[in-house]
């Protein structure tokens, strides 16, 4: 089973994006840099895709473009209860060793409603501080290891520190209304010679062709 990030990062870019083909949903998380900071291959993409079709996540329908037929993919309300339980877990669970699945999240916070974030980046802030508390009381008590192992310690809790901080002046700004969410007006357009404007266009043909309702976000 791929990492939660890799199944978090592909099911959100079909939800932002669906009907969406695999090659749109390539490029988009490319222009992500999902191999610099993910290590997400290309090929990946595609076989998560058809993993996610076999266990009934997305369906895939096959489109009639004149000289070709292009795969084309769209959640099922299971996929999307997946998404929302994944995108739970990944912000809610505070490790400073593996930080990727909680960066996912926030990359993907449009797709989940406010009252939802705040819900998980509160959980995370709670764990978060009682990790620290733990490891400020190791500290305190003494390690009994070399003292470059006890300075990687203390450098794994200054950074669990300073993103609690980052995490709970963030949790501040969701609450006054800053960012957009879910079901909410999208306070930032994409320039006009970016692909994604092409990718509404064939979103909608893709809707008339599938027989879908209109996307509303």
């Amino acid at each position: 089973m791929a990492a939660i990030e890799t199944r978090l990062l592909i099911l959100g870019a079909v939800m932002m994006f669906e009907p969406v083909n695999g090659y749109q949903v390539l490029r988009e998380l490319r222009s992500w840099d999902i191999e610099e900071w993910a290590k997400i291959k290309p090929g990946s993409i595609y076989s998560v895709l058809r993993t996610l079709t076999k266990n009934g996540s997305v369906v895939r329908h096959e489109v009639d473009e004149g000289a070709r037929t292009v795969s084309v993919y769209v959640t099922t309300a299971q996929g999307r209860a997946e998404f929302h339980r994944l995108f739970s877990e990944a912000l809610r669970e505070p490790d400073a060793m593996a930080p990727i699945p909680a960066h996912t999240a926030w990359l993907l916070l449009l797709l989940v409603t406010r009252e939802d974030f705040l819900s998980s980046l509160d959980e995370r802030i709670r764990r978060s501080e009682k990790l620290i508390e733990e490891g400020e009381q190791q500290l305190a008590a003494g390690i009994d290891a070399p003292e470059h192992i006890i300075e990687v310690a203390r450098m794994w809790h200054a950074k669990a520190t300073l993103e609690l901080e980052w995490s709970k002046s963030m949790a501040d700004r969701i609450r006054a209304g800053e960012f957009a969410f879910a079901g909410e007006p999208l306070t930032w357009q994409p320039p006009p010679n970016d692909p994604g404007w092409q990718m509404m266009e064939d979103q909608q043909r893709y809707r008339r062709v599938l027989g879908l309702r209109e996307k509303v976000r």
